[in-house]
C-alpha cells in the first residue's frame, strides 16, 4: 500500500469512528419553566426554554445524528415522591411487590434516560430564589439508592457515592433580578445553580457549564444585553462541545 493510500485509509477510518461516536451521542434535554414558547404575547414566553432551543438548534446543526430525549417537565411535571416510593426504593429489587414496582416505574424510566445521556441540558427559571417544584420532583425521582448512587458507611462521614460518571451538564437559567453569580450582590440568595450542581454530582455529572440571563423584571437595556450575551454564549458553547472531540483528534 502506498503512503497516499495509507493516509486515505487512516482519514477514512477517522471519519468512520467520528461518525459512529456522533451517532451514539445522546442529549437529555429538560425544560422546567411552566411557561410555553408559543404565547400570543411574546413577552410571556419562557426565556430559559428559548435559549435552550437555540443551543439545541446549533448542536443538531453540527451533530445531526445526535439522539435527543426531550421532556418539558414544566408543562408535564413528574409525580412527587411519597412514603410508598421511599419504601419501595429502599426495598431490595428481588423483594419488591408488584405494587412497589409500579410505584417506581416512572423513576425507572427517568433514570434510564439519565443513564443513556452523555450530556444533560437543563433550562430553568429561578422561582423564589430556587428550583421550580417540577425540577426538584424530577431530581427526587432520579437520585435513587442503588441506581444512581451507592451508600456505604465504610466510607466514613461521606457514605454516598455516585454510580454514574463522565456526564456533562449544560445549565441554562433565567432570573428576574441579577447578581446571583459568585461575588454578586445576591450570591447568598442563589439556591438554583448551586443546588443543581450538588444534586447533579449524583447523576454522574463531572463538568458543568452555566449560562444565565438576568434583569428580566427590570426590562431595561441591561436585560437586553444579558439576553444577547446568553444566546451568544449558548450558541458558542454548542459549537464548542460538538467540536471538542473532533478537534482533539
Amino acid at each position: 500500500m502506498s503512503l497516499l493510500s495509507l493516509r486515505q485509509t487512516i482519514f477514512s477510518d477517522h471519519n468512520l469512528l467520528w461518525n459512529r461516536r456522533i451517532s451514539r451521542m445522546t442529549i437529555l434535554h429538560l425544560d422546567a419553566s411552566v411557561r410555553r414558547t408559543d404565547n400570543p404575547v411574546s413577552g410571556h414566553n419562557s426565556i430559559s426554554k428559548q435559549i435552550a432551543a437555540s443551543f439545541m438548534d446549533v448542536w443538531l446543526t453540527n451533530a445531526p445524528q445526535t439522539t435527543v430525549i426531550h421532556r418539558d417537565i414544566g408543562i408535564n411535571p413528574p409525580e412527587f415522591i411519597s412514603q410508598d416510593w421511599i419504601a419501595a426504593a429502599f426495598t431490595q429489587e428481588v423483594n419488591r411487590t408488584a405494587a412497589q414496582r409500579k410505584v417506581l416505574a416512572l423513576s425507572d424510566e427517568l433514570i434510564e434516560e439519565v443513564m443513556a445521556a452523555d450530556t444533560i441540558v437543563i433550562s430553568t427559571p429561578m422561582y423564589n430564589y430556587g428550583l421550580p417544584a417540577a425540577l426538584k420532583a424530577w431530581f427526587d425521582q432520579v437520585i435513587r439508592i442503588n441506581k444512581t448512587f451507592s451508600f456505604d458507611l465504610e466510607r466514613g462521614d461521606f457514605p454516598l457515592s455516585p454510580t454514574l460518571a463522565g456526564k456533562t451538564l449544560v445549565l441554562i437559567t433565567s432570573t428576574g433580578e441579577f447578581g446571583f453569580e459568585a461575588g454578586g450582590v445576591r450570591e447568598a440568595m442563589n439556591h438554583l445553580g448551586p443546588h443543581i450542581r450538588v444534586m447533579s454530582h449524583y447523576l454522574g455529572v463531572e463538568q458543568t457549564y452555566e449560562i444565565s440571563a438576568g434583569y428580566q423584571e427590570f426590562g431595561d437595556s441591561r436585560h437586553q444585553a444579558s439576553l444577547k450575551a446568553a444566546y451568544s454564549e449558548a450558541e458558542n458553547l454548542a459549537r464548542s462541545l460538538t467540536n471538542r472531540d473532533q478537534s482533539i483528534r
